[in-house]
């Protein structure tokens, strides 16, 4: 299955660490974010893999240039940064083409443990209604979190993102798994959206099913986030 995974924001809320680094380099128990993900998809025979990029593009290119990986990556560069829906359209034909397999989507900046077997098999047994499939975690802060209210199948009815007061704690891990059906909707009609929580997930209620994972899901978006990941144990 190919994977996108988005890598190309600037990280402010980092600085100074992303000064001179992009975030998904950032290393967490001294192995870089990107790098960690990367091992953990080819290890459920993911692939191939697509990494988008803007923000320090020499970093990027070095990182690809030295990973044993390479020949598993195929580097994407936003000249301007298109967002998280964006990026996607943007490379939609690459996603849609060749066969008929669906999908998957993450943000790199998350570090999380997931079982990607299980994953998948919940997205192939999903309601036929829906047209993709959303991991999701229960979190303390749901207000830093986009949050999502679902029925008794585990389908999307109701979405939040990172409202004040949210009426749930069920968060989006912004990781997706995307059926066709739903890539060529996002082709025909989403030409000029970029960003996916707020453009298109709520044009999509109840067509989105869930699959909780009760591991810890950080986003590495602040200092104290990132120095939580790092005294976690390593994946």
């Amino acid at each position: 299955m190919k994977v996108l995974l988005l890598s190309a924001g600037y990280g402010k809320r980092l600085r100074p660490l992303t000064n001179d680094i992009p975030k998904p380099l950032l290393t967490i128990n001294g192995k870089p974010l990107l790098e960690i993900w990367i091992e953990m998809l080819l290890k459920f025979n993911f692939g191939p893999l697509f990494i988008n990029y803007h923000y320090l593009p020499e970093r990027f290119k070095s990182f690809f240039n030295n990973t044993v990986y390479k020949e598993k990556i195929n580097l994407l560069y936003e000249n301007e940064l298109l967002g998280t829906a964006g990026t996607l359209i943007n490379n939609i034909n690459t996603f849609i083409e060749d066969d008929d397999e669906d999908i998957l989507m993450l943000h790199s900046d998350n570090y999380c443990t997931i079982d990607f077997d299980l994953f998948h098999k919940a997205h192939k047994e999903r309601p036929k209604k829906c047209l993709l499939t959303m991991l999701v975690f229960r979190t303390n802060n749901p207000e830093t979190c986009g949050v999502v209210k679902v029925d008794k199948d585990k389908v999307v009815y109701d979405f939040y993102e990172k409202k004040n007061n949210p009426p749930s704690n069920l968060a989006n891990a912004a990781i997706y798994i995307l059926s066709k059906e739903f890539l060529r909707i996002l082709k025909n009609d989403f030409h000029n959206v970029s960003d996916f929580s707020n453009d298109v997930i709520p044009n999509f209620m109840d067509r989105i099913y869930t699959y909780e994972i009760s591991s810890k899901v950080i986003d590495i978006g602040t200092i104290e986030n990132y120095n939580l990941a790092n005294n976690m144990q390593k994946i």
